[in-house]
């Protein structure tokens, strides 16, 4: 089992401990010293006010929060959990994993998801009905113009003739990409697109404002990942499929998770008061949860 955990970057009515440059590397480092293998943020570009009323949460852009953990770290991982790619012409995208990428050494998980937050995409000016389709080109282009050269494609809002990107990634062949969504559509791109899935607990209400199923438990996880095993058979599937996970709860013992084929558990420490108890806080949960093999 690895293990990543969310820098508090949405704290922004405490910016000061949390949502600066020496703090996000401070705590990155300390997420590294502690034995996780990677630290990720969150995406929301144009967050509309009445879900930030009901409970929703500000972010960094991903790419550059990650960057600050990077220039303060050597090994931990840089995944975006999740990053809506949809939002963004895929040319763009693929230009600032890339760069996050290179500089990095090769660090990047790219963690994608079609959105939900209709408002966002209005504000964004994306049309909130194409979001799947623009999510499969989107992945398709990243991963061409990151090993190929003269990248000719049209998709569906671009065309473009001859497009070559400098730097490629470090990442060979290119950085790993994790589907994030509990959805039947979600875990199908996944297991036919991806090198890892990201299904997350979702309760019934959350459900109906995220769009995607709920997942209340441990027998829900397993319905869900016997589905994607299954689909991997069908669609003749012969890689390792990665498997990302928020614990229901933090002192969950990740073998639980781990027998039904998880590989990941994601983690976040939210209700604290100062960047110095995040820390103590992760460092506590790593010294206790952590395994070594």
């Amino acid at each position: 089992m690895r293990f990543s955990v969310g820098l508090p970057v949405d704290h922004v009515d405490q910016a000061d401990e949390f949502v600066t440059g020496p703090a996000v590397m401070e705590m990155a480092a300390a997420a590294e010293a502690a034995g996780f293998d990677a630290v990720y943020v969150t995406d929301h570009p144009a967050a509309d006010q009445q879900w930030l009323d009901g409970g929703g949460h500000h972010a960094l852009e991903p790419l550059v929060g990650l960057a600050f953990a990077a220039a303060s770290t050597r090994t931990v991982r840089l995944q975006t959990h999740v990053y809506v790619a949809a939002y963004r012409n895929p040319f763009l995208a693929a230009k600032g994993v890339a760069t996050l990428d290179a500089l990095s050494g090769g660090r990047v998980i790219l963690g994608v998801a079609a959105g939900y937050l209709r408002p966002e995409f209005g504000a964004l000016g994306v049309d909130f009905d194409e979001r799947n389709e623009l999510l499969d080109e989107s992945i398709e282009v990243m991963r061409r113009v990151w090993t190929g050269d003269e990248v000719a494609v049209e998709g569906r809002h671009f065309k473009a003739r001859a497009v070559t990107m400098r730097p490629r990634p470090a990442s060979r062949p290119s950085p790993p990409i994790w589907v994030g969504g509990n959805s039947n559509r979600a875990m199908r791109r996944a297991v036919e697109l991806g090198e890892g899935w990201v299904p997350f607990p979702n309760p019934p209400a959350a459900a109906r404002a995220t769009k995607t199923p709920a997942i209340t438990s441990l027998d829900d996880l397993a319905v869900r990942l016997d589905a994607a095993r299954e689909h991997g058979i069908a669609v003749g599937r012969t890689q390792p499929l990665d498997v990302c996970f928020a614990p229901f709860r933090l002192d969950d013992p990740a073998t639980e998770y781990e027998a039904l084929g998880v590989t990941w558990l994601a983690v976040q420490f939210d209700a604290v008061s100062s960047r110095a108890e995040w820390i103590e806080r992760m460092r506590e949960y790593g010294s206790t949860m952590i395994r070594r093999g």
